[in-house]
């Protein structure tokens, strides 16, 4: 097993997310037997340019693009099978082979109810919302987590079971939808179990041939030397128990979620590949210590097209925030780093980075995983000079002006891991690999 799993290797964010992991997963895909997505569901998205044309993805590995590797969605992803549908069909229209996805029967159902709930949560929490995306992911994780009446992919083919779980479901959630709607000035209409069966008996009628058990299939492809990418969704620092909790995911994001999201034990996680962007960026509410608010944000933001593949809301924007990734790195037990959208930062004249905080109990350089206290704290910066040289047609490390290479050498010797490739661009050939990391 352990001779195995050295040949596996997991992608991981290591910020808010938008790292650029589709990218690198795509590359790597092609290496590996099968790509998994281990957490998360539809509120993910990861974007992949290949040739010029840009891919989309939400519940779809990111691997699905490879002509090799197997995509498999595990256990602990939430899928919502309209969703996954319409994905599936949007690819094949551009001539993606989809034939190779298999999804865990253990992975749990987004289904109407979820939504709204979702959406009625955030409603109430008013001025204190978390900034969902209103996909139901919280609330199909919580059912999961209730047991009472929580539905399974496995089900959707089980018509007699999957009408008793909805049954159940409907009755529980119907007094308490209605009373959300009520405190937010709505009304609610007690739900139809039949027709929400009915819908997913279709989805699983149309599902049902990639519907598997993944935890049988993945160990045996470890147990056979194959290798396996673990992809992780959304991004450490919005890892439920790691992150800047309460504004975080429902799932554990980071490394530390693929054994229990994909069914494998730890000595199948090889390589742990950390993603980071050259700045700092964030979807949503919580805390984000180095935000810009001026024409600096406004300037990265369009050259960096910082806006969600899921929402298309426009991503808060920061100075990289190295206290956060050296943090992530900790806890992810990171190997080596892949920078990305360095490209972007051509053009400023001078560049900064977070190296402390102050706070009401004085300076540290340790990251604050707690949304109330990281709120309090301010940056503490280094300066670098900056760069106005075009980034994308680089290809090797001595191709970088000096103060692009600076840059990139302060982030690696501030977190202690290696960066091994740099991104200029956003098509998978605007890559720099390095063998060595770049401190040599």
């Amino acid at each position: 097993m352990v001779g195995g799993g050295a040949r596996s290797t997991a992608v991981v964010g290591l910020q808010w997310g938008d790292e650029g992991k589709g990218k690198l997963v795509d590359r790597l895909a092609g290496e590996h037997d099968a790509t998994v997505r281990f957490n998360g569901g539809a509120n993910a998205g990861h974007s992949v340019v290949v040739g010029g044309v840009r891919y989309a993805l939400h519940l779809m590995p990111s691997g699905v693009l490879s002509e090799r590797a197997l995509g498999v969605i595990g256990n602990g992803v939430v899928i919502d099978p309209q969703a996954l549908i319409a994905e599936i069909d949007g690819l094949s229209a551009k001539g993606v082979d989809t034939s190779r996805l298999v999804i865990s029967d253990r992975a749990h159902v987004v289904l109407p109810y979820h939504k709204i709930e979702d959406e009625l949560r955030e409603a109430l929490l008013s001025g204190k919302a978390l900034g969902t995306t209103k996909r139901g992911i919280g609330p199909a994780y919580a059912d999961k987590v209730q047991r009472g009446a929580a539905v399974r992919m496995g089900d959707l083919t089980r018509p007699e079971v999957l009408r008793e779980k909805v049954e159940q479901a409907c009755r529980l959630k119907n007094g308490l939808i209605r009373e959300m709607a009520q405190r937010v000035g709505q009304e609610a209409a007690d739900l139809d179990a039949d027709a929400i069966t009915d819908q997913a008996l279709a989805w699983g009628q149309r599902l049902a041939p990639m519907i598997d058990d993944t935890v049988y299939l993945l160990n045996a492809m470890i147990r056979e030397g194959k290798r396996v990418l673990f992809e992780g969704a959304n991004a450490t620092l919005l890892d439920v128990d790691h992150g800047t909790y309460p504004f975080v995911t429902s799932s554990n994001s980071s490394a530390l979620g693929i054994c229990a999201g994909a069914g494998v034990p730890p000595s199948a996680v090889g390589r742990v590949i950390g993603v980071m962007k050259a700045y700092s960026t964030r979807v949503g509410a919580g805390p984000m210590p180095t935000e810009l608010h001026d024409s600096t944000a406004d300037l990265i933001r369009d050259k960096g097209n910082e806006y969600g593949t899921t929402t298309g809301r426009p991503r808060r924007v920061g100075w990289l925030d190295l206290v956060a990734v050296r943090y992530s790195a900790m806890v992810n037990g990171v190997d080596d780093i892949a920078l990305t959208l360095l490209d972007v930062l051509s053009g400023f004249d001078e560049l900064r980075l977070c190296v402390a905080y102050e706070t009401p109990e004085g300076r540290t350089e340790r990251f604050i995983p707690d949304a109330p206290r990281l709120t309090q704290a301010s940056p503490v910066y280094e300066t670098l000079a900056g760069f106005s040289q075009d980034l994308t047609g680089c290809r090797s490390l001595d191709e970088l002006p000096g103060q692009a290479r600076a840059y990139v050498e302060r982030i690696e010797s501030f977190i202690g891991v290696p960066v091994r490739s740099i991104g200029v661009g956003p098509d998978r050939e605007q890559t720099i690999e390095i063998s060595r990391g770049v401190c040599v």
